[in-house]
């Protein structure tokens, strides 16, 4: 049988083996998930809502050792793994605090207004939901609250590099009271997920990562006439406009561009830059990456971390030297050292075209795409250009005219203006074009996998 073997990016230090399940395990999981479902869509929301409270109770308590297991597994710096296990306790909060609300019975009329209706939300079952490497334990939580307050069951496939951390959420759900068989993490290659798509038992599918894989499982769940709710990749532009304040775009573009080591889907990647700005902004751009401090990540000093494996280091590699190939020009960093670990420095690069995966592609690790554009309208048009459309972000002094333009020309999911952040319980998240589609947080998650069920009166 196949295994697993997680492996510490920065030390290349092997840390556990896990055997990859059988079909008929996989499946078992499932239906106990679903066995479980029967059961717990009978409880009200607000009878489900202790329940998140205190899984959120559960992870505080165990905050530092879920935040050194990801730095483990991923290369995350560890005090951005505690951040993260606040997030995913915040969520947990938001959604038991709200969820009642924002899912109960909506009263209606029909028959031109003089007959009575309903609209219940009601939960269909067992939701399958694929998640990436980058945010080890906020991916599948996020996925995890909204659907059980909605009174769904939820089976989890993670990234086998972060095997470990899959598991142990599981666990602390279970020591918080959760019903065992209610959220199930399984073990399993491709193939076996395909299959579990198709698990008529399976009612709908969630999966964050790229766009290629959003199209595979799309298309594999859309066979089986299953909705599917797809997170994928983006290469965020972040415009930095004639008017822009340079120490306050410098400031949040360091901090957009090497958060998460750079391996944040809604981060800055491409910064477009007017012409009557650019050798400023560049200038003082480039002189705070050098100075970026790379090494250990569970060391408080150290601002950027190995990249999560050393495939994802030859994969950041071979995409800019590709760039540099057909042109792009090397401003600061562009090589990995000759050390132990898979790091990459803080880099920066300029002279970009289409053609080039710095350009065209998300580079999912700490390197920064300049680009120029004519002035305000030119580099509206260029962030637009682009087949991805998750999130993206604006500098001007001006807000009203940077609300006009997030609100009304800007073509993604979410824009950020003069700062930088990722996730907010409070606030949609989500992308259109390549980025995917659906939403999540702010309500909205709660909401993705209802039947919406129309109840009509006399």
């Amino acid at each position: 049988m196949s295994t697993i073997t997680t492996v510490n990016p920065a030390t290349e230090e092997p840390l556990e083996t896990y055997q990859l399940m059988r079909e008929q395990e996989a499946v078992a999981c499932v239906e106990a998930c679903h066995a479980a479902f029967l059961d717990w869509r009978k409880l009200t929301h607000k009878q489900r809502a202790p329940y998140l409270t205190r899984i959120a109770d559960k992870l505080r308590e165990n905050a530092d050792e879920l935040a050194a297991l990801m730095t483990q597994e991923t290369g995350k710096l560890l005090r951005d793994g505690r951040t993260e296990v606040e997030i995913c306790a915040a969520i947990l909060d938001y959604t038991a605090k709200k969820g009642p609300e924002i899912l109960a019975d909506e009263e209606r009329t029909h028959g031109g207004g003089n007959k009575r209706g309903l609209v219940s939300f009601r939960p269909i079952g067992v939701i399958y939901s694929i998640q990436p490497w980058n945010f080890p334990l906020y991916q599948p939580v996020r996925v995890l609250a909204a659907n059980l307050m909605a009174g769904n069951g939820c089976v989890l496939k993670h990234a086998s590099i972060c095997t470990g951390s899959g598991l142990r959420l599981r666990e602390l759900c279970i020591e918080a009271g959760l019903p065992e068989g209610l959220f199930q993490v399984v073990l399993i290659d491709h193939e076996t997920s395909d299959k579990l798509i198709a698990h008529p038992k399976v009612r709908a599918v969630t999966m964050t990562g790229s766009d290629g894989a959003g199209r595979h499982i799309g298309a594999e769940a859309a066979k089986a006439l299953k909705k599917t709710v797809l997170e994928l990749g983006s290469n965020d532009a972040y415009l930095v406009l004639d008017d822009a304040d340079i120490a306050t775009a410098v400031k949040y573009s360091v901090m957009g561009r090497l958060y998460n080591n750079g391996e944040t889907c809604v981060s800055a990647k491409r910064f477009i830059v007017t012409d009557k700005v650019y050798d400023a902004f560049v200038e003082a751009y480039v002189a705070e990456m050098k100075q970026v401090a790379m090494g250990d990540p569970t060391d408080d000093s150290t601002q950027l971390g190995p990249l999560s494996s050393q495939e994802q280091l030859d994969r950041v590699s071979e995409q800019v030297d590709d760039s540099v190939a057909k042109g792009a020009r090397v401003l600061c960093g562009g090589k990995a050292p000759d050390r132990k670990g898979a790091f990459y420095p803080a880099t920066v690069l300029a002279n970009l075209a289409p053609g080039m995966p710095a350009y065209d592609d998300e580079i999912f690790g700490p390197v920064a795409s300049i680009i120029r554009a004519r002035d305000d309208e030119d580099a509206m048009r260029l962030a637009n250009e682009s087949r991805y459309g998750l999130g993206g972000g604006i500098f001007s002094k001006d807000e009203a005219r940077a609300i006009e333009l997030a609100r009304d020309h800007f073509d993604t999911g979410m824009v950020r203006i003069n700062s930088f952040g990722a996730a907010d319980p409070n606030m949609p998240f989500g992308g259109v074009k390549d980025s995917g589609y659906g939403r999540e947080h702010g309500g909205f998650g709660m909401k993705e996998f209802v039947n919406a069920k129309a109840i009509f009166l006399p």
